[in-house]
């Protein structure tokens, strides 16, 4: 999607020559190697819809404020519409004329198609500002179906999270057994993360929803324009205020690529713990969203979530890309922009199908709870319980912690004689423990703990059940957090579904006033 810093050609009135270059380089710039290297036609079937929904506003505006005859707008919007029933029959790009890119070659069908009087529908308008506004209506679009994913993706996670609230799962800190939690706590920590990520999106929306059109090239027009007008006809909350601002500006990219390189991270993370459960044998992916191997047929692999995975890494990668071309850049547009797009374009999709794939793979998962269970405990990952019980009764924290790390390595040696895996048996660990507390208190640990209560701490689902500090993974109070995250989650999908709804009212509005010229 090339731009033109040349300001508007419409203001020469529709001036062609009909040569082959198209409507804006003419015979100036007729050829050589540069041409096809500048040209992104190829690339801009992205925005091919969009461009059409400006050029129908912009020729709307120009009519009502008498700048182009109604006659005039009326052949080109009827263009127009055979211009966008070409592509549909033919393909993009074979049903438009060569271009510099997809708004030169719709230009130059226009006036194929109208004459002369096509070339007026550039009036009071660069396609430094065109593009501008295509890029925005089309990313506006792009991230509300980003966004769509996210939200389904949290509703599932809530929906397993809800069901899962007593079963056990291994806690990990370096991925080594740290402490006993549930399912249901692994799965709503990942929908808060999402959470965040959709706050992040829909905040990057709201300056992506501001227009640029009408702002030229970059120092406005002397034609009496209503920008207020487009920005209406095309959706937008507003417009983009100082023209020179209007046409430069990427930041809106560059903030979205990065919100969406966060999401890819969070959607990382969540991949890598369903990789390591499904080889730890917690879960069992749909097959769907494995595959097996070309020579061991026994294997079943997770490559759909690896590939989320590695989406991390080009998202991270597009975002760094798209900050070293704006970087250092001079205002106001520069021929350095056209190269902005792919990176977020292809960012974009890669994220939204990460998204599909990572909900989906939660959604349909199948957990072993008896595999989760007997993992839990191993490690004497109820250790802390034990310390803190101890702390309770009046021992100084770090002496309780001395006591319980002296009986670690017997305590894991307990467990390794266990013929299943899992947690050591509870007298075995507690004979340990005493041994402990007699080498470092000088006393038994029941002179601090009663056996009740200590084998309360040592049992992983007393454990859980215990942490019931506000966030922690006690059942009830996953319950809880589910029940108030559910309510902003609900209240984020009647945000993106109104915004929705509202792009496509604008849509409308825009057909009914187009339909009263054509």
């Amino acid at each position: 999607m090339s731009e033109d810093d040349t300001g508007s050609s419409a203001e020469k009135e529709g001036e062609t020559d009909g040569e082959e270059e198209g409507v804006v380089r003419r015979e100036r710039f007729a050829g050589g190697p540069a041409r096809e290297f500048m040209s992104s036609l190829a690339d801009d079937e992205r925005i091919f819809e969009a461009d059409l929904a400006v050029d129908r506003a912009h020729v709307v505006m120009l009519a009502e404020q008498e700048i182009v005859a109604e006659d005039t707008a009326g052949e080109i919007l009827a263009a127009l519409e055979e211009i966008e029933a070409a592509v549909e029959a033919d393909g993009y790009p074979d049903a438009l004329p060569d271009g510099e890119d997809v708004h030169e070659a719709i230009e130059t069908a226009v006036i194929e198609r109208v004459g002369e009087e096509g070339g007026r529908m550039h009036t009071a308008r660069s396609r430094n500002d065109e593009v501008a506004t295509c890029i925005r209506y089309a990313l506006r679009e792009d991230v509300l179906s980003v966004l769509e994913g996210v939200v389904e993706t949290r509703e599932a996670l809530l929906a397993a999270a809800e069901e899962h609230t007593e079963t056990l799962l291994p806690g990990y800190t370096h991925l080594q057994p740290a402490q006993p939690v549930t399912v249901g706590f692994w799965l709503a920590s990942y929908e808060q993360a999402l959470a965040r990520d959709t706050s992040r999106l829909l905040d990057a929306y709201t300056r992506v929803d501001e227009c640029p059109l009408g702002a030229a090239a970059f120092a406005g027009t002397t034609f009496d324009v209503d920008r207020q007008q487009t920005a209406r006809l095309l959706g937008f909350e507003g417009i983009v205020e100082n023209a020179m601002d209007a046409v430069s500006a990427r930041d809106v990219q560059l903030e979205t690529v990065g919100a969406l390189s966060g999401l890819a991270v969070t959607l990382s993370g969540l991949a890598e713990d369903l990789v390591v459960y499904s080889n730890r044998g917690f879960l069992e992916l749909d097959d769907d969203y494995a595959s097996t191997s070309s020579i061991m047929p026994q294997k079943k692999n997770p490559d759909s979530l690896e590939l989320v995975r590695a989406v991390a890494g080009d998202a991270v990668g597009a975002h760094q890309a798209l900050a070293t071309t704006l970087k250092g850049l001079p205002r106001s547009y520069n021929r350095d922009l056209q190269r902005a797009g792919p990176h977020v374009w292809k960012t974009v999709d890669d994220v939204a199908a990460a998204i599909d794939v990572a909900g989906g793979a939660v959604a349909t998962a199948e957990w072993n709870d008896d595999a989760c269970a007997a993992a839990a405990g191993e490690g004497f990952s109820t250790a802390t319980g034990v310390a803190d019980l101890l702390a309770q009764a009046g021992v100084p924290f770090r002496t309780a912690h001395e006591v319980v790390a002296l009986a670690a390595a017997d305590v894991a040696a307990l467990e390794a004689e266990e013929a299943e895996g899992g947690a050591a048996d509870p007298d075995a660990a507690i004979d340990v423990l005493d041994d402990a507390a007699h080498a470092v208190l000088g006393e038994s640990i029941a002179d601090a703990v009663d056996e009740a209560t200590l084998r309360s701490a040592l049992d992983p689902a007393e454990s859980v059940a215990s942490r019931d500090s506000a966030g922690g993974p006690a059942p009830q109070v996953v319950a809880d957090h589910v029940e108030s995250a559910t309510a902003g989650l609900e209240d984020d999908m009647i945000a993106v579904r109104a915004t929705q709804k509202g792009l496509q009212n604008a849509a409308e509005r825009l057909d009914a006033e187009v339909a009263g010229y054509v």
